[in-house]
């Protein structure tokens, strides 16, 4: 899917806003995330064309922070904690469930675009364990039992309910 004209022109934008900072590729990067929710190939390419720095290395970081994503992720994004403290409360079978219920993986996005499942190493929610984040919001003591109403809580959401 080729990034529309007015995307190109963004990015050239956040690029020139950003070139002569120290160490701009960071700020960039983030920026473009930012505005579209992903960095796609095509972006990357731009990038490079804009502030000189190969693909393979612009393509190197998105894909070694994990806060990067070179596919659109979902409305509600669903990261799991897999810690010590969550995993030992068995948040793998909490994770599992997700996938099972949304029909997708962890990394995966639903077709509708509304849920992405991501496995996370820490949230900093030790003493909720095991916790789950949407975006932002931590859902505490998290069991097998509760996914399918965390879904509903969401779908309802998007019904207006």
């Amino acid at each position: 899917m080729a990034i529309r004209q007015e995307a190109i022109k963004t990015i050239r934008e956040i690029c020139q806003r950003n070139k002569d900072l120290p160490s701009p590729l960071m700020v960039i990067l983030e920026a473009v995330q930012r505005e579209y929710g992903y960095i796609p190939l095509e972006a990357q390419e731009i990038i490079s064309e804009e502030i000189g720095v190969p693909v393979s290395e612009i393509y190197g970081v998105v894909t070694f922070y994990n806060f990067f994503s070179l596919t659109p992720k979902g409305k509600y994004v669903i990261g799991v904690c897999l810690g010590t403290a969550c995993y030992v409360k068995n948040s793998q079978a909490v994770l599992d469930k997700f996938e099972e219920l949304l029909h997708i993986k962890e990394g995966e996005t639903t077709e509708d675009g509304l849920f992405t499942i991501e496995a996370l190493r820490c949230i900093g929610a030790c003493a909720l364990a095991p916790a789950v984040s949407i975006n932002g919001k931590v859902h505490p003591m998290c069991t097998v039992d509760k996914v399918d109403g965390i879904i509903n809580e969401y779908r309802a959401l998007e019904m207006g309910e």
